[in-house]
């Protein structure tokens, strides 16, 4: 059953190796270590890194030499291709909720779930959106041609470290380095010397205006690009520069003399950011929308015939179910709501394909609003109800926009989509076991750690709010934000139409709405490590543009990996 090759693209042969055991377990060990750092850094930011890259290089280091010393069979492309899809599959599990939908039920309903309902959970979630990735395969990849720019990304790394070995070596040996340096400089920071968190003033400092010398921060930061620092800088100024001091000092928020504002502020912070970052994500996501299905139309293309239609239908049907059966039993819904949650998430999945596809950026954060809007209509007044139907349709329609990638990576390199699926249900089972037991180790008390400085947990903040102003309305929200909400809801259009207009040379000048709105709900030191961390790799993309393009993501994966890791191994001691 191998992939069909486009032009330029590789046919591995059915005769290579591929769905080996070494492979599997390989991608689920990497998956089980990288699966933590996407936790970790979720809760801490709200955003998560593609491990694929990581575990293909991190795979291929390991067993290319280890098949010459011990003279065993090569490690091949289509076992690194299955490497990476279980890894990633594995990492990318926090699309099943563990950093959005399910704190938010754990601060609304006073705790987290118990670790095997939480894990039964997420794996029905992410499983359900496995089986609606392939379904949507034909069309979006086979026939439509979609990019996916992270797929074709993975699948240009393994052509090439099989291509050129030593410069594999190189980039793994960057990736080691600053994962290693990250990991020692925590080590120093917390067992021998607390580096300095430095801040202009007192004021400032109880602003959150401080210097944070995290390396998963300046890491994100080279990954997520200058446009993104950019707009969270602006948005850190704006609002705990401008808007923080103002209604402090009216005494439209009531603070202590001494100690750290951010719980008091982002209380009320919350509102316009949210709303910022709500409307700008759903114009832009609508104007996607209708711009990718012009493409498509004009195309016309029709959804090829694929191999294997009854073991999907019966994958799809046994997903289907345990998602349902699983909301009715452990959140008492309804099971007419439940069951509308399964075309939902066709629909959404559809949508949030088709936009990774185009743009290489996944919608998660307007498919999480467009999901608990719909459901808010379908199940009033019910908070819990929205939160965990609105897990399942924006849960699976993330992980299947994510999972496409794999299979875009392994449509281009002519493997099997077939032993890919199996691959990811290996993924998401090890992703699900490995991140509810971190994220119940780092959060084992919800309430009194969500929405800190520790952990400001900008997602959790989002889906908590849309849920209780759904359940509640308007009398949920201060009275005092409420001008600022509707100002923000402007600049949010504003800011999406203005996308449409302006040159890719021009855009990165433009703050997103969406990151604008993310830096009101995250203290201002991370936001401006961020943009530090972005400012920096533009800078090296500009002085040193062939390094960059060979070792920057590399240091950066690293220097995220290093921090996380070294975050969760210290929960434990």
């Amino acid at each position: 059953m191998t992939g069909t090759g486009s032009p330029g693209e590789v046919n591995a042969g059915s005769g290579s190796r591929e769905l080996t055991l070494r492979a599997l377990l390989t991608g689920v060990l990497l998956g089980g270590l990288l699966a933590p750092c996407n936790v970790y850094s979720g809760l801490k930011i709200g955003w998560s890194f593609n491990m694929s890259i990581t575990a293909l290089l991190l795979a291929y280091a390991f067993w290319v030499p280890i098949c010459r010393w011990l003279r065993l069979p090569d490690w091949s492309l289509l076992e690194s291709n299955i490497n990476q899809t279980t890894a990633s599959s594995a990492a990318s599990i926090i699309s099943g909720g563990l950093v959005a939908p399910i704190p938010a039920l754990a601060l609304i309903s006073g705790g987290n779930l118990p670790w095997m309902m939480l894990v039964a959970w997420v794996f029905a979630v992410s499983f359900l959106g496995i089986w609606v990735g392939w379904y949507l395969r034909p069309r979006l990849i086979v026939a439509s041609g979609l990019v996916f720019p992270a797929g074709v990304a993975t699948a240009e790394t393994l052509k090439d470290v099989f291509s050129h070995g030593r410069e594999a070596a190189r980039r793994v040996t960057a990736l080691l380095g600053s994962q290693t340096g990250a990991i020692a400089v925590n080590a120093v920071d917390t067992l021998l010397w607390r580096i300095p968190r430095w801040a202009p003033t007192a004021a400032a400092e109880r602003l959150t205006f401080s210097f944070d010398p995290s390396l998963l921060l300046l890491g994100f930061g080279g990954i997520i690009g200058l446009r993104a620092g950019i707009g969270l800088l602006v948005g850190a100024i704006a609002a705990w520069g401008v808007i923080a001091p103002n209604i402090v000092s009216s005494g439209i928020v009531a603070v202590g003399e001494s100690g750290n504002w951010f719980q008091p502020l982002v209380g009320w912070l919350l509102w316009p950011g949210v709303t910022l970052m709500v409307t700008a994500s759903l114009t832009s996501f609508t104007l996607g929308l209708v711009q990718s299905l012009r493409v498509g139309n004009r195309r016309g293309n029709r959804e090829p015939a694929e191999p294997g239609g009854t073991k999907r239908f019966i994958g799809f049907l046994l997903a289907a179910t345990l998602v349902v059966v699983l909301q009715i039993s452990f959140f008492d819904i309804h099971w007419t709501v439940a069951l509308i949650a399964i075309p939902m998430s066709f629909v959404l999945a559809t949508v949030a394909a088709r936009v990774t596809g185009e743009t290489g950026i996944p919608p998660i954060g307007a498919i999480g609003k467009v999901s608990q809007l719909s459901f808010g209509v379908m199940a009033p007044l019910q908070p819990i109800t929205n939160l965990m139907t609105a897990n399942v349709a924006g849960g699976a329609a993330g992980q299947s926009a994510d999972l496409l990638n794999d299979l875009r990576a392994g449509h281009a390199v002519g493997a099997s989509p077939g032993r890919q699926v199996i691959a990811q249900c290996a993924g998401v089972l090890t992703g699900s076991l490995v991140g509810s037991l971190v994220y119940l180790a780092l959060i084992n008390d919800p309430v009194n750690q969500l929405l800190t400085p520790e952990w400001p947990a900008p997602a959790v903040a989002t889906w908590k709010a849309v849920a209780e102003t759904l359940s509640v309305g308007l009398q949920g929200i201060p009275a005092s934000a409420v001008s600022a909400m509707a100002i923000a809801a402007l600049l949010g259009i504003m800011l999406a139409l203005l996308e449409l207009r302006l040159t890719a040379r021009t855009l990165v000048w433009l703050p997103s709405g969406a990151t604008l709105g993310l830096a009101f709900v995250i203290p201002a030191s991370t936001s401006m490590t961020l943009f530090l961390g972005a400012l920096m790799a533009s800078t090296l993309t500009r002085v040193a543009p062939h390094w960059s393009a060979r070792f920057l993501l590399s240091i950066a994966a690293g220097l995220v990996a290093g921090e996380s890791l070294f975050g969760v191994v210290s929960m434990w001691f």
